[in-house]
């Protein structure tokens, strides 16, 4: 058997690595003489002799919530697709106002959940699941939601909207998602920050150049005085720099 810095276990009891009874540790001293004290090491660690699950070679899952426990927002967040499905079928609690439809197929009566009201529901901070699910770069729920009817143009209480957050992430295949459902690509939240300007911020190419193709305005200055271009000055992102001056030029390029 080899041995090795970790404990071997044997009959529920802990047994030193051959060697380790001759082991000491230094201690800093409580006195200021500038000495050191040894003390062996079994005054310093006492070892449980109750095996663990590990050790039984179990492995345990621990969940910081059950999924009933979670709200719409926590599992678009987590990209639970499914889950939030089931929330929309059965509905929520908190909505006592919903309506519910009946369905009659094949003589078996169906309990469906018609309010669309949990799709468009605003957490503390105004977001949707649909901007958690844009935030998270959850892109498969991002698109379930917006087939569910999402509005992808909701604001948020700063004026965050998705197309913010998942530039803000660098998300670009969520980015175009957003603005083929025809979001407004300059709105900017409570401290003049549009979507552009967080994409220059995070360095994030790919959303930059998505976001000037489908008509970003780069003339729009944050609360703090910067354009792209000079934030993009400022956090020396030559890259992002360079994509915006080949932007530039090709829209003063003179017709052909």
């Amino acid at each position: 058997m080899e041995s090795g810095g970790d404990e071997e276990v044997a009959n529920g009891q802990h047994i030193r690595p051959s060697g380790a009874a001759e082991c000491s540790s230094i201690v800093k001293p409580e006195n200021s003489s500038g000495t050191v004290s040894l003390r062996n090491e079994d005054d310093l660690f006492k070892h449980a002799t109750t095996l663990t699950n590990k050790q039984r070679g179990n492995e345990v899952t621990v969940r910081p919530a059950t999924l009933d426990s979670l709200s719409i927002h926590q599992l678009a967040a987590q990209g639970d697709v499914s889950q939030v499905a089931t929330h929309l079928h059965k509905g929520d609690t908190l909505c006592p106002s919903g309506v519910f439809l009946w369905f009659i197929l094949k003589s078996e009566v169906l309990f469906r959940y018609a309010d669309s009201s949990l799709l468009s529901k605003q957490d503390e901070r105004g977001f949707t699941p649909l901007m958690w699910a844009a935030a998270f770069g959850e892109k498969a729920m991002v698109d379930f939601l917006l087939e569910k009817g999402a509005d992808p143009k909701t604001i948020a209480r700063e004026r965050e909207s998705a197309l913010t957050l998942a530039s803000s992430g660098g998300f670009v295949d969520i980015v175009e998602t957003l603005l083929k459902h025809g979001v407004d690509i300059n709105t900017y939240d409570w401290n003049g920050g549009t979507p552009l300007l967080y994409a220059v911020r995070g360095n994030h190419i790919k959303c930059v150049e998505a976001l000037l193709a489908k008509g970003a305005d780069m003339t729009i200055e944050s609360d703090s005085g910067y354009s792209p271009m000079a934030l993009a000055v400022a956090l020396g992102h030559k890259k992002i720099q360079k994509v915006l001056e080949d932007h530039i030029l090709k829209l003063y390029k003179p017709p052909t």
